[in-house]
């Protein structure tokens, strides 16, 4: 059983939309998974078997209980019937009490349909009288991570400090070398800096060094005020 599970479309989007957070998780002695949704290729200087190699060398970094692949396809991803009854198994199967997804809104399509996705795998999860495996489970929230992709100035729900998860986070990012290394220009700012910019304009929003940000469609609820910052 898992505390937590995330889902992300490709293997890297846990770690540039949580990686903070996901660290943070499991020093507070939390369970934590995370289910890629797809290989994440083909890219320009990637390959299934680079990609696979990069998201287990950031797997260790992260100490993750477990991590898991769809398997669904690659800049097609769609929320189907099928895909829904396989995401709804692993939730039964792993019964995590909250869920993190993408924000619902962003400019790569996979990202949106791996929300939906996630939104109709949760309510199926829940359903008796079913062939799917497991028990009827029913997480109690889905929270919404910040893509790359995104372009909105949005306000979000709440920022998490991660300010002293930030350079572990860094180095889990780093082992996507295929994708934010590779090829890219080594002139200031590179893709790191301007994702160190963001955390930094995130943790200062909140009176901190380093944030990351996140979504809910949903109600958030306080039993106290102690855990505010």
């Amino acid at each position: 059983m898992l505390d937590i599970l995330v889902i992300a479309p490709h293997p890297d989007d846990a770690e540039l939309g949580m990686g903070g957070a996901i660290l943070k998780f499991k020093a507070e002695g939390l369970r934590v998974g995370v289910l890629d949704l797809t290989s994440g290729e083909p890219t320009p200087h990637g390959s299934p078997e680079i990609r696979a190699q990069e998201t287990s060398a950031a797997t260790e970094i992260l100490g993750l209980e477990w991590r898991g692949n769809l398997g669904l396809p690659n800049r097609s991803l769609q929320a189907s019937l099928a895909a829904r009854e396989q995401l709804a198994g692993v939730i039964r199967q792993h019964r995590p009490r909250w869920l993190f997804a993408p924000y619902w809104v962003d400019a790569h399509p996979d990202h949106v349909a791996a929300t939906e996705l996630v939104e109709a795998a949760r309510f199926w999860a829940k359903l008796t009288k079913t062939h799917l495996p497991g028990q009827p489970h029913h997480p109690e929230r889905i929270y919404n991570y910040l893509c790359v992709h995104l372009k909105l100035a949005l306000q979000p729900a709440f920022v998490l400090d991660i300010s002293d998860q930030w350079e572990q986070k860094l180095a889990a990012i780093r082992c996507y070398q295929s994708q934010f290394v590779t090829g890219r220009s080594i002139e200031p700012p590179t893709f790191l800096d301007s994702l160190r910019d963001e955390a930094a304009y995130w943790g200062k929003s909140i009176g901190t060094k380093y944030g990351e940000p996140f979504g809910c469609r949903e109600p958030l609820g306080l039993t106290t005020m102690a855990g505010l910052i």
